[in-house]
C-alpha cells in the first residue's frame, strides 16, 4: 500500500501545540479560580445521542472477562455522564473531553474534537452567559460583546419571522438564498440553513455575540419558557465570534419524565428519516428522576478557540493529527 510520504507530519506547527497547551493551562487556571471541580467521564457509554442531526460512531467490546458482548457509542460529548455526575452531588463541574462525531469533517470540523463543557448549580442562563463571556474575554482579549434573540436576527437579515412566517415562505427563501431545494424541509429545516448561510457569518465579527430564545422545536435538552411575544422558546443560548459559532448553552432541563419523552421523540424523527435508532441513556433518566440541582451548563469547542487565538484558517492548523492524518 502507498501512502504520501508527508502525511506522517502533524497537521498543527509545533508553535500552535505549544500555543494549544498554553490554553489549557489558561483554562484550568479559570475554573481553579471559580472553585470549578476537573472530571472526567468516559468516552465509551452504553447509550449514544439520540439527536437526528448527530451521528455517534459505535465500537464492540468482547472478551477479556466482559460476561457478555457490548456495542458501545463513543460519546458525542460528555453531557450526560457528567449530569449523573451532577445528581450524585459532584456541584459545580468542568472538563476537557475528546468527542467524536461521525460525518463532520471540514474546515471548522473533525470527527475527533476536544470539547470543553462545564456546569454551573445554581446558575441561571444570564449568568453562564456572563461566565461563557469572561472566559472568552480573557483568552481572545475582546470585552465587547451584545445579545440578539434568534426571532431578531431573522427579522433584521431576512425580513421573516421564523415563528410565524409561512412554511412555505420560509422553503421559497431558503432556495433562493442558497440555491438548494427545500421543498422537502421542515420550518427547522429552513430555518437551520438560513441561520448557518445567511447570519451565522454575520455575526460576532467586532464582538462576542450571544444568540437566544431559539424556537422551542430546538430545545434539544434545555428548558422551555414564553418569549416577551408569547412564543415558546428555548431557554438556551450559542456563542458566536468571528462567524464562528463557539458554545452552546442551556438552562438544562431537569424533568426525568420530559426528558424521556424527547428520546422518544428524537428516536421516533430517526425512523421518519431513515436513520438508525439509537439507544437512549435510562441512567440519565434515573439520575434526574432521583434529583438534580437547577443548573445551566455550557459545551465550548476549545479547538475553535484555539483556531481564533492563533489566528488559524482551519482546524486542523491547531490539532496534533486530523483525520487525514490519524
Amino acid at each position: 500500500m502507498s501512502l504520501d510520504k508527508d502525511l506522517w507530519c502533524p497537521s498543527a506547527s509545533i508553535e500552535n501545540l505549544r500555543l494549544r497547551a498554553e490554553l489549557l493551562k489558561q483554562v484550568r487556571n479559570f475554573f481553579d479560580e471559580c472553585g470549578v471541580l476537573e472530571v472526567q467521564t468516559p468516552v465509551l457509554g452504553r447509550a449514544g445521542s439520540t439527536d437526528a442531526y448527530l451521528n455517534s460512531m459505535t465500537s464492540h467490546c468482547s472478551g477479556g472477562g466482559v460476561s457478555e458482548p457490548l456495542d458501545l457509542y463513543l460519546q458525542t460529548s460528555p453531557e450526560f455522564h457528567m449530569k449523573r455526575l451532577l445528581a450524585a452531588g459532584s456541584g459545580a463541574i468542568w472538563q476537557l473531553a475528546i468527542s467524536f462525531r461521525n460525518g463532520e469533517y471540514s474546515e471548522r470540523h473533525n470527527p475527533e474534537f476536544a470539547m470543553l463543557e462545564w456546569y454551573q448549580p445554581g446558575y441561571d442562563l444570564n449568568d453562564l452567559m456572563a461566565e461563557v463571556q469572561s472566559l472568552i474575554s480573557e483568552v481572545l482579549e475582546v470585552d465587547n460583546f451584545s445579545c440578539q434573540s434568534y426571532r431578531s436576527l431573522f427579522r433584521a437579515h431576512l425580513d421573516v419571522d421564523p415563528f410565524s412566517s409561512e412554511l412555505s415562505e420560509l422553503q421559497a427563501l431558503s432556495h433562493t438564498k442558497t440555491g438548494i431545494t427545500a421543498d422537502d424541509l421542515d420550518r427547522d429545516g429552513c430555518c437551520d440553513l438560513l441561520m448557518s448561510a445567511c447570519i451565522e457569518p454575520l455575526l460576532g465579527r467586532d464582538e462576542i455575540t450571544f444568540v437566544i430564545d431559539y424556537p422551542a422545536s430546538q430545545a434539544a435538552l434545555a428548558k422551555v419558557k414564553q418569549d416577551y411575544e408569547g412564543d415558546l422558546v428555548a431557554a438556551r443560548f450559542e456563542c458566536y465570534y468571528r462567524g464562528i459559532e463557539l458554545a452552546n448553552g442551556y438552562h438544562e432541563l431537569t424533568d426525568a419524565e420530559e426528558q424521556a419523552k424527547r428520546f422518544a421523540a428524537d428516536n421516533e424523527q430517526r425512523r421518519e428519516l431513515g436513520l438508525p435508532e439509537v439507544a437512549a441513556d435510562q441512567h440519565l433518566v434515573n439520575a434526574l428522576a432521583s434529583g438534580i440541582p437547577e443548573c445551566a451548563g455550557v459545551a465550548l469547542g476549545f479547538d475553535r478557540l484555539l483556531m481564533l487565538k492563533a489566528g488559524a484558517d482551519r482546524l486542523s492548523d491547531v490539532i496534533s493529527f486530523s483525520i487525514d492524518r490519524a
